[in-house]
């Protein structure tokens, strides 16, 4: 049992795949929300996973500035030495031809893909650089820094075109909406920020969260929602529009989220937390009221979870029990083959049991 630093969904929305500060990948079927397997990917901690818009590779990134690419069956072909420091991000570009990572060597660098050769280094963070995104469909990335800055960077000429100094801390999640026009930036100064890149103004400031925000996901497929996490174990969701938390779960972990990631479909959010778990999170029906919680040994717990009062207007977020009938159509169909990856670690554990509700 380790710290689940980042969680990722495969494309297709078959499987889940969490890095830890082990270096080990651990495999969960994103249908029943079993355990699979344990791969030993890295010999540092794995810092950031992403995968090519075209669902082929996986790239990853380590504590020890180590960057490897993976096919879908999870092997491994190719790695090499990419920073000198932890990287802590990484993003594809919309055509998959390139990628950006950053790292706390103060430094974003872009790859070419297919060579796996260093094309440009951006230099302008005077510290860490904690998160980086490339947008979805222009030649642009937004970095955010423990310097406090939030910068936009033009990816062909490795050139700042502007900075935006609205956080008091450490900016340590951005990520770009899929409609192109809206950054959302959080960090340690407990401010979840919402940026049109069309004015460069604030569009939104969300305020909630107790303590430092370590990671932000937008929706897949609602353009105002996204989530939150927190160093307390909080996360909170909220829509463009609104000041309130459209949702909150104070207790959702007992300590720092590290990662979110919404399933492509967008009915399940995963999130991985310094407590050693992952948790798969959804809104209930209507009368349903239990919860199950998952980790890295697939341990399953069951408690009751109170109703909301009827004046609280807030959706309350439950844990999902491990399978979930209907979900999607023809589940059956969708269920993946036995997954036998390369060089995997094989642990076998008891499948958690059926619960129908």
């Amino acid at each position: 049992r380790y710290p689940v630093n980042v969680v990722k969904w495969t494309p297709e929305g078959r499987r889940l795949i969490t890095g830890s500060s082990s270096g080990e990948f651990t495999l969960w079927n994103g249908l029943t929300f079993n355990f699979e397997t344990i791969l030993q990917a890295h010999d540092s901690a794995v810092r950031a996973m992403n995968w090519s818009h075209n669902d082929n590779w996986m790239v990853t990134g380590d504590h020890s500035g180590v960057i490897k690419y993976w096919q879908s069956n999870m092997s491994n072909l190719k790695m090499f030495q990419g920073h000198k420091e932890a990287i802590r991000d990484l993003t594809f570009a919309p055509s998959d031809t390139r990628f950006a990572t950053c790292s706390d060597d103060s430094m974003i660098k872009i790859w070419d893909f297919n060579t796996g050769t260093e094309e440009k280094a951006l230099s302008g963070h005077g510290w860490d650089v904690k998160c980086v995104d490339w947008h979805p469909y222009k030649a642009l990335l937004a970095s955010g820094s423990k310097d406090n800055l939030i910068k936009l960077w033009d990816p062909k000429t490795a050139k700042n075109i502007t900075t935006l100094h609205g956080h008091k801390n450490t900016v340590l999640a951005l990520q770009w909406n899929q409609n192109g026009n809206w950054l959302v930036t959080a960090g340690r100064d407990q401010l979840v920020k919402v940026y049109d890149i069309r004015t460069m103004k604030e569009l939104q400031i969300f305020r909630g969260h107790k303590k430092e925000i370590c990671s932000a996901k937008w929706h897949p497929q609602h353009e105002r929602l996204l989530a939150t996490g927190g160093s307390d174990g909080s996360l909170m969701f909220w829509m463009v529009g609104q000041d309130q938390p459209a949702g909150e779960q104070e207790t959702a972990h007992e300590s720092n989220v590290w990662s979110l990631d919404w399933h492509p479909v967008g009915h399940i959010l995963v999130s991985g937390s310094n407590d050693h778990t992952t948790r798969f999170w959804t809104r209930p029906r209507p009368g349903e009221l239990s919860t199950g919680k998952f980790d890295s040994s697939q341990q399953f717990e069951e408690e009751q979870v109170p109703s909301k009062p009827e004046h609280d207007q807030r959706q309350q977020y439950t844990e999902l029990p491990p399978f979930r009938p209907n979900i999607m159509p023809s589940q059956n169909k969708l269920e993946p083959p036995p997954f036998r990856p390369a060089g995997a670690r094989r642990k076998y554990w008891p499948e958690a049991p059926v619960k129908n509700y």
